[in-house]
């Protein structure tokens, strides 16, 4: 990356993060500059994402990433991110807090390569990649045995539970990150919170630096054991919601 490339994404990433409330030490910004580089490479061969332009990668999955930090009250547990895809929310997160200890699962091949690829090349310790569905690999011994799950994008709020609450330890917390839809998903989950030992401890509403655009944070606990039989076999999560 050229030198006036690499000061226009720390100038966007500064700005940006100050309506944060996160600031970025010099080699963070040349991570991001590495992040953003290797994203842009790789997406034309493995369509990682729809968004090209570099303005709207920082804030639209940079900046986004790290609103998480809003409601995370602590930085040194562990992570999993459920359907990660290209990273996101975890890594930018554990760019900006490498205490982090992240577990990123994801199904796709082609992410996987792209991920490790990363991984190597940002030098991350601590980051352990899975390709597997989160239906399966709850079946392993990952239950209950995060701090955080996060999981974007991936589905509505009643499925999301059922990915990511069975892994969280008790008192552990899922950060679901959504979008204009978040009080109608609210509602909708309540049967499922019930049933998979969650409840909504903080929802906070906010625009996205840069783009303005309108988000919801949305922090569950975890509040009780998740029955054994959750998450169901692949595929019926999404069939059939809770």
């Amino acid at each position: 990356m050229r030198e006036e490339e690499r000061k226009r994404v720390e100038e966007i990433l500064q700005k940006g993060g100050r309506k944060l409330g996160v600031a970025f030490s010099f080699s963070q910004i040349k991570d991001f500059c590495i992040y953003l580089e290797e994203l842009k490479k790789w997406n034309k061969g493995f369509n990682l994402t729809g968004i090209k332009e570099d303005k709207d990668i920082i804030s639209k999955h940079f900046l986004d990433s790290l609103s998480c930090e809003m409601v995370m009250e602590n930085f040194d547990g562990k992570m999993i991110d459920i359907g990660t895809g290209a990273g996101f929310p975890s890594l930018p997160l554990k760019i900006h807090r490498p205490q982090l200890s992240l577990t990123l699962v994801d199904s796709n091949q082609n992410k996987i390569i792209f991920l490790n690829r990363l991984i190597s090349t940002l030098k991350l310790k601590e980051v352990r990649i899975v390709r597997a569905r989160a239906e399966d690999f709850a079946k392993y011994n990952e239950r209950e045995n995060y701090d955080y799950a996060v999981c974007r994008a991936l589905a509505k709020l009643r499925v999301t539970l059922e990915y990511t609450l069975p892994f969280l330890k008790i008192r552990g917390y899922l950060i679901a990150q959504r979008g204009n839809s978040a009080e109608e998903e609210i509602k909708e989950s309540r049967k499922a919170l019930s049933i998979l030992g969650g409840e909504v401890k903080e929802i906070i509403r906010f625009k996205l630096p840069i783009t303005r655009e309108r988000r919801v944070l949305v922090k569950i606990k975890k509040t009780e054991s998740t029955p054994l039989k959750y998450p169901r076999r692949v595929g019926i999560p999404l069939k059939r919601p809770l």
